[in-house]
């Protein structure tokens, strides 16, 4: 199979590019990525010179180069990763969230459409469904109701993805995962924030009392669901992946600060930012059921090879630490 990745330079793409190279000896892919701040080439630095990785520069908004990748390498399939993920940046510019996450989806599906592709695999996120309170779960039947810019933003590439299904018959998929961790994640986010601040010796920032709550799943095991779907996953139906794990940011610090050997007044409480759910929590039965999966990774040990991979990796995160924030 030739399959275009987009996103592939990110966090969960470039884990699932390498779980895909690793897996499939005959496969190529062609990694498409704009590179903006949380796409790094240094996250694929192991595979350069790998012929069978093609690692191309450039936007999905871009019809013209979308078009001519599928034509000159003859993609079977699509997994679409690529996104403007974070919730904070979307609070403050929510347009350029529309334009990567909705017109960036259509382009790809208009070109899957015209030059028949024959599988895609729109990577979403749990946040669509909205929050959750106490008890309960996020199914593939739950109503879609986000709270914040970025959701909505995927909320509506999702229902794009749905609608070339249905008008046209495009065999799609679409995967929610709740919240990732492991190598090669963005320093802006929890759980490589709290490690690199705490190897920096800087203060460990928790939104609010620290009592929301997410549903944890380590990015290898979130790969090896997605190739799962890629391969078995039954036309036009939705997916949740999730490892049934459940933390408070505080239990999350305080694991961190442990494995770091760090002090409770490291810990920094901080203003709560604004449309924060409380709690996410997909139930992943359909997955495990219709395709036999489960996950591979405790919490526990994921956990502590993601901290000694951050203490191991300083040079890889180290200068992306400047780039919070802008």
């Amino acid at each position: 199979m030739n399959l275009l990745v987009t996103g592939g330079a990110g966090f969960i793409g470039s884990n699932f590019v390498r779980h895909m190279l690793d897996t499939y000896p005959n496969m190529i892919i062609v990694n498409l990525d704009l590179l903006t701040y949380a796409g790094n080439l240094n996250s694929l630095a192991d595979l350069k010179g790998n012929p069978r990785h093609k690692f191309v520069h450039g936007s999905i908004t871009n019809r013209e180069l979308v078009n001519h990748l599928l034509d000159v390498y003859s993609i079977d399939g699509i997994v679409h990763f690529a996104a403007e993920s974070h919730v904070d940046r979307s609070i403050i510019n929510p347009g350029a969230f529309v334009e990567t996450n909705v017109q960036g989806t259509l382009v790809l599906l208009e070109a899957a459409k015209i030059k028949g592709v024959g599988r895609f695999v729109h990577i979403s996120t749990d946040e669509v469904y909205g929050s959750l309170g106490e008890s309960g779960y996020f199914t593939e039947g739950s109503s879609i109701a986000p709270n914040s810019p970025y959701a909505a933003s995927k909320a509506a590439s999702d229902m794009l993805v749905r609608s070339y299904y249905k008008t046209y018959g495009l065999d799609v998929n679409i995967t929610r995962c709740s919240n990732n961790y492991g190598p090669y994640q963005f320093p802006e986010k929890l759980i490589p924030l709290l490690i690199t601040n705490g190897v920096n010796g800087e203060r460990l920032p928790v939104y609010g009392d620290g009592k929301n709550i997410r549903d944890w799943i380590h990015v290898k095991d979130h790969c090896a669901a997605i190739d799962l779907v890629l391969r078995k996953g039954k036309k036009g139906e939705v997916y949740n992946i999730g490892a049934r794990t459940e933390k408070t940011n505080n239990e999350i610090a305080q694991l961190i600060m442990k494995e770091l050997k760090l002090p409770e007044k490291r810990l920094l409480y901080v203003k709560d930012r604004p449309g924060h759910d409380y709690r996410y929590a997909v139930n992943p039965e359909k997955l495990e059921k219709e395709l036999g999966w489960k996950p591979m990774y405790s919490f526990e040990t994921g956990i502590k090879e993601t901290v000694d991979w951050y203490l191991a990796n300083e040079s890889w995160w180290g200068p992306l630490k400047g780039k919070q924030g802008t």
